[in-house]
Parts: C-alpha cells; structure tokens; sequence
C-alpha cells in the first residue's frame, strides 16, 4: 500500500524489540478524538502498564511506515467475555483498532480490520464480536457497513459511557466470503 508517495505501510506482528509506550502513546492520538468530543476510551488514557497487559491476552500487530508506528490492533479467539456480556460462545475479539490521524482515510484501518477478521477465522471462531461507544455514529456506521451487526449493549468500568455490541459473522480460515 502507498500513501501519498510515501514507503509502503509494512503489518507484521508486534515483537519484544517493540515498544510499547510508542504502541501507547499511538492509542492516545488515534482515541483523542473521541476524548475531545466527550467518549473517554479507555485506549484515550490507558498507561504503557495497561497496553502491555492489553497486549498480553492477546496477538498484537502493529503497522509501520519506515520506523513510524502508525496502526494497531490486538486479537483473540476465543475471547474471554465477562459474564453476561453478549459475545455469544467461541466468539474471538480484536480491541486496541487504531490509525494515526494523519493516515486516515487512506485504507489503513480496513486494512487491519480484515487481517484482524483473518486472524480471529485461523484461530477458530466463526463469529467476531466487539463493542464501541454508543454514541459514536460515525464508527458504528463505519462497522455496520462492514457487516457488524448490534446484538447488545454494555457497560465497563473503565469508560463514561454505554457500549454498543457488535457481531459479524466469518467464513471458516482458508474459504472464501
């Protein structure tokens, strides 16, 4: 992929010559915007202790241009819901989506989306599940056309709002969709 002239964005996964104050300090700009306008992500204000704990339940890849670390996301499957949250059994998750502002729009996010999608059908479920405020239409939509579908809400204790949960359904590794 090109972006403006620019080197390709290279994903591959995270690895322990990573750093992960960068990777935390990524999930700050990319969830600014929702701060700003009221949603306090947990990724908005998380710690560098918080990312590597996040990180650890977790396949983390992460996209760079050159040594720029401009895109993030973190999967398992299957995913270990709280209790009684509506993820449906066997389902995998993918939290920590996040595209430097200055690379939006430009692909990078579906990108990961997809590989995260790939990644949770080779590691066995048929189904992803994940949640985002309720309050961020443009999001919501962003997922919904991708084939999310809302299937409940929750809360967590780490945010300032309700969340909207989101499935979709996946083909099993290796088939078409």
């Amino acid at each position: 992929m090109r972006l403006s002239g620019r080197q390709a964005v290279v994903v591959r996964p995270f690895t322990q010559d990573d750093s992960v104050a960068a990777l935390t300090c990524l999930l700050h700009r990319a969830y600014s915007g929702h701060a700003a306008e009221g949603r306090v992500f947990f990724a908005s204000y998380q710690s560098v202790q918080d990312t590597a704990y996040r990180l650890g339940r977790g396949e983390c890849w992460v996209a760079l241009q050159g040594t720029d670390l401009v895109g993030t996301v973190t999967v398992a499957a299957p995913y270990e819901a709280p209790e009684g949250y509506p993820a449906g059994d066997g389902s995998g998750s993918f939290w920590q989506l996040a595209v430097d502002p200055a690379y939006r729009g430009s692909g990078l996010g579906q990108r990961l989306l997809s590989l995260a999608e790939e990644r949770i059908a080779a590691l066995g479920s048929d189904a992803v599940v994940i949640d985002t405020s309720v309050e961020a239409a443009e999001l919501i939509g962003w997922y919904r056309r991708r084939g999310y579908e809302p299937v409940g809400t929750w809360q967590w204790d780490v945010t300032n709002y309700d969340s909207l949960v989101l499935r979709k359904g996946l083909a099993p590794a290796g088939c078409g969709r």
